[in-house]
Order: structure tokens, then C-alpha cells, then sequence
């Protein structure tokens, strides 16, 4: 066993992202079931729902899973309430200061891991008394790093920063992603996007069809002035684009981005106003396959790429 595996007693080092209004019980049970380690993303969630996810999700498996939680969000202290009410054993925390509840968490019982985008976070996270952060690069989807580092230059930046473990994310989707992030010295790694298009992904149809169409190019990170996002181009990317570059204030683009985008597009299928949130990796995303198939196939792929490296000779 890796540390990773032994930290959260899973068979393979695959962390499944925790995603708004794609990651529910249905999927973060699959995952753990398959060997990774399942997680709800509590992000687009009320209590009540969270509450109902975590019920299912330990109604469908027996192996561990864990919960996502953005710490900015209005619903953290009850979130974490229910999280220790349902003996929830594991919660990686974001968009956040983790000083705040990891002493909390882990007084109770948790594993925590909190994920950042550069090495003074980073510190911060170990310093807070994390057992593990998630160093998220620029290709990643959804919210990222505003100093836009990449999967490959910020690993081995953290990887000598901290001493607590590293997992790795932004641009994982293969086996030999995982092989490289590992390489780099991440002790294991987070996969998003792939498992968007994954069959027990809550992500709607309409937005699964679209990221198997996506190239490269087609994602891109905008609302800089704000919190950075990567999104799939579409209206709504266009016209954030085109205010962005007229000069917009914070105020006018909260404005433009209004209530709910990221659930009207990913959740209810609107691919013109809707937000769409998914990294660089979509252009290598191209069927719809269950989760537990795709971390065989993660895990297949990274041992015969592997094999091919070891045989490399000079």
C-alpha cells in the first residue's frame, strides 16, 4: 500500500473530484466500490440533501467514501454536523481557510484533506494539521489557481514544500496521467472530468454529449477578476469573455453570472446559458463508461505504462 491507500484504507490511489451537481451517491459509491475513494460534492447541496446522499451512499457501499466541502459556502457548520451525525470518516475541504475546522474534524474522528493551487496554501494546510492536501493545476475544471501553474510544475513545487502527502489533480484521466503526476512525486491521484462521464454521474446527458465533442481549446479559464474558472466555450462563456474584455467590474460580472448557472447548465442541460465546468482533459474524453470500468482501465493502463517505462534504456 502507497500512502494514500493506507490513509484512507482504499485498494487504488484514485480519488474521484468531489463536483458540484455531478457528484452524488450514485457515483461516489461506484467509485469506492470500484477501489478509489468515492466522494460526495456537497457544493450544489442543502443539508437536507447532503443529509440524503451520505444515507444512500452508505446504503450502496461498505468500503469508505467521504464528502467534499467548499468552506466558503453558508451551510459548512452544518454540513460538518451532519458529516459527524452519519460517522462520516473522511472530508476533503476547498475554497477556504482550513485553520478553521481541521483541528475540529479531526478531534472527531476525520480524515481531512484540503485542496489548494500554490505552495503558500499549501503550507498553510499542513500547517492547520491536514493529513493530506490536493494540489489542484491549471488544467483542472471548475474553480482554479489564479497564478495558472500547472499539474507539472506544481507538484514537485508542493511535493517540496510539504511532508504530509500529495495528491495530484488537473488533467488526470488516464493511467499514464496518474503515472506521470507519480513520477512527479504525487502520492496518488484525483480524477474529475473522466468521472463526469461516467455512467453514474447526476452530470444531465445533454453535458455529457457535449464534453465527449469538446478538442482542445474548446475549455478555457475566465471570471479572473472574480474566482477563476475553467469552462467549455459556449454563449455563456462568450458573453463573459466579451464584458471581461469591455472592462467589467467584479459587481457587473456577479451580475452576469446571476443564480444557478452552474446547475442550469451541468444539472439541467443548458448548453448556451448554462455554466459548464470541466478541465483540458475533455479532449481526451470520448465514451460514457461505469466508474468502477474506468478505474480498471485507469489502473490497467498505468501498470503497462509502467512496465514500458522500466524497459526505457540509454
Amino acid at each position: 500500500m502507497n500512502k494514500i491507500t493506507q490513509l484512507f484504507n482504499i485498494r487504488y490511489p484514485i480519488i474521484q473530484g468531489g463536483m458540484i451537481w455531478c457528484s452524488g451517491w450514485e457515483l461516489a459509491a461506484a467509485v469506492s466500490n470500484g477501489g478509489g475513494l468515492g466522494l460526495i460534492g456537497s457544493g450544489s447541496m442543502t443539508p437536507e440533501i447532503l443529509h440524503m446522499h451520505i444515507r444512500k451512499c452508505k446504503n450502496a457501499t461498505g468500503k469508505p467514501f467521504g464528502v467534499n466541502i467548499p468552506l466558503l459556502f453558508p451551510h459548512t457548520e452544518e454540513f460538518i454536523n451532519i458529516l459527524i451525525k452519519e460517522k462520516v470518516k473522511i472530508v476533503f475541504t476547498s475554497a477556504g481557510n482550513p485553520a478553521k475546522w481541521t483541528s475540529y474534524l479531526k478531534e472527531k474522528g476525520l480524515k481531512v484533506v484540503h485542496v489548494i493551487a500554490n505552495v503558500k496554501f499549501a503550507k498553510k494546510a499542513e500547517e492547520a494539521g491536514v493529513d493530506a492536501v490536493v494540489a489542484e493545476g491549471f488544467e483542472a475544471g471548475g474553480h482554479n489557481g489564479k497564478e495558472e501553474t500547472t499539474t507539472m510544475v506544481l507538484i514537485p513545487l508542493i511535493k517540496q514544500t510539504v511532508s504530509i502527502p500529495v495528491i495530484a489533480a488537473g488533467g488526470i484521466s488516464t493511467g499514464k496521467g496518474m503515472l506521470a503526476a507519480m513520477a512527479l512525486g504525487a502520492d496518488g491521484a484525483q480524477v474529475g472530468s473522466r468521472f463526469v462521464c461516467s455512467a453514474e454521474s447526476s452530470a444531465n446527458p445533454v453535458f455529457k454529449q457535449k464534453i465527449l465533442e469538446a478538442k482542445d481549446g474548446d475549455t478555457m479559464l475566465t471570471l479572473k477578476k472574480l474566482v477563476p474558472v475553467r469552462l467549455l466555450k459556449n454563449k455563456f462563456f462568450h458573453d463573459l469573455e466579451k464584458s471581461e474584455l469591455k472592462g467589467a467590474s467584479p459587481d457587473e460580472l456577479l451580475k452576469l453570472l446571476g443564480k444557478e448557472r452552474a446547475k442550469k447548465g451541468m444539472f439541467e442541460g443548458d448548453m448556451d446559458e448554462g455554466e459548464l465546468e470541466i478541465g483540458q482533459v475533455a479532449a481526451l474524453i470520448n465514451e460514457i463508461k461505469p466508474a468502477g470500468k474506468i478505474i480498471r482501465e485507469i489502473m490497467d493502463e498505468f501498470d503497462h505504462a509502467r512496465q514500458n517505462i522500466a524497459g526505457i534504456r540509454f
